[in-house]
């Protein structure tokens, strides 16, 4: 799977009294599939999935895969303390034509969690997954980071394909890049202007088409029967990746891009999609100029809504700038009327 480009990290909605707002889900899903995001995670950090039981998770995800463009990446959040219920997630994600499942590391037991018992359980995790692996390191949520050796290690798993890297230090970036180069090359299937190819893509389609009709001879008694066109058949072709190393951190996207990311995975792309879509294009059009203005303009905002207010401030970044957040699920606290109108003030020039 090419994992290039911006992902946002989507947000999970719930009502006031804190249930499921799927609707709003079908929503923003359905907003995100217009933008040029090259896909969308659900369920990480972002989507407070640690707070949604385990039948919550499955219908979260069963509603943003169906409200989802085919073209777009998508990705499952699926890390669970056990091998066995993360596998079993993802063997869910599969059955809804997930493109791959994003892994954290188990956290309860962090003493115990030596580099071996983390290489053990990623690699566990890996040969009996039916999706991709990407491994998510996020050191503000889990008290330790994946050790950058066993990141060298584990990119040599056939069935590992990157890792999310949130610890904003470009550093870990850098050294993930050099520590998984050597990484077995991939072929991975891609279009003729090699984005790529998602499972929804290449899915059978089965629902029919409005004011397309069988021949006249085939009518039975008298009456036109709906028969769905074929779909168009999608041109194809392949290309080799290495280890895809992806940046969770906004304010250091570009940064990342320099030192041979491949990408962002990104909750400030939740409530600012377009504006972190122009830093990836800029570079990719090798204006670095601009590329370095688009970044400088969303720091300010990235650093206080993410990376001090968290939840809340994105949720709430996400209702000024016309997707749905709503409140944070308990234990969580909603943004005073102080911090709103500061949220405000920083994405007033960040519209989408």
């Amino acid at each position: 799977m090419l994992m290039e480009g911006v992902f946002a990290a989507v947000t999970t909605p719930f009502y006031a009294d804190e249930r499921i707002y799927f609707r709003k889900i079908e929503a923003n899903m359905g907003r995100y599939s217009k933008s040029l995001l090259a896909g969308m995670a659900v369920l990480g950090s972002t989507g407070e999935a640690i707070l949604l039981d385990d039948s919550e998770s499955r219908e979260v995800l069963r509603a943003s895969a169906e409200a989802t463009a085919p073209e777009k990446v998508l990705i499952a959040g699926v890390g669970r303390e056990s091998v066995k219920a993360t596998v079993e997630l993802a063997e869910f994600a599969a059955e809804l034509q997930y493109d791959a499942v994003l892994v954290r590391p188990p956290s309860y037991y962090a003493p115990q969690m030596t580099p071996a018992a983390v290489l053990h359980y990623f690699r566990s995790v890996a040969d009996r997954s039916p999706l991709p692996v990407v491994l998510y390191n996020i050191p503000k949520f889990v008290p330790y980071q994946i050790p950058i050796e066993v990141i060298g290690e584990l990119a040599q798993h056939a069935n590992i394909i990157g890792i999310k890297d949130s610890s904003g230090s470009m550093e870990r970036i850098r050294a993930s890049v050099t520590a998984t180069q050597n990484a077995p090359r991939r072929t991975v299937t891609v279009t003729q202007v090699f984005e790529a190819v998602t499972a929804r893509m290449m899915a059978p389609r089965h629902e029919e088409a409005p004011g397309s009709f069988v021949a006249a001879e085939d009518l039975t008694g008298g009456v036109a029967v709906a028969k769905a066109a074929p779909a168009a058949p999608v041109k194809l072709r392949e290309r080799e990746v290495g280890f895809q190393v992806l940046s969770g951190a906004a304010g250091t996207l570009l940064e990342s891009l320099e030192s041979g990311a491949t990408g962002g995975i990104l909750a400030f792309a939740a409530c600012a999609p377009q504006a972190c879509q122009e830093i990836y294009l800029a570079l990719k059009d090798h204006d670095l100029a601009l590329a370095r203005e688009k970044q400088q303009r969303i720091v300010a905002a990235n650093q206080r809504v993410v990376g001090e207010l968290g939840i809340a401030g994105i949720k709430y970044a996400c209702d000024f700038n016309g997707y749905y957040g709503g409140r944070p699920r308990a234990p969580l606290l909603a943004l005073s009327a102080a911090e709103r109108a500061e949220v405000e003030q920083l994405m007033a020039g960040i519209r989408n």
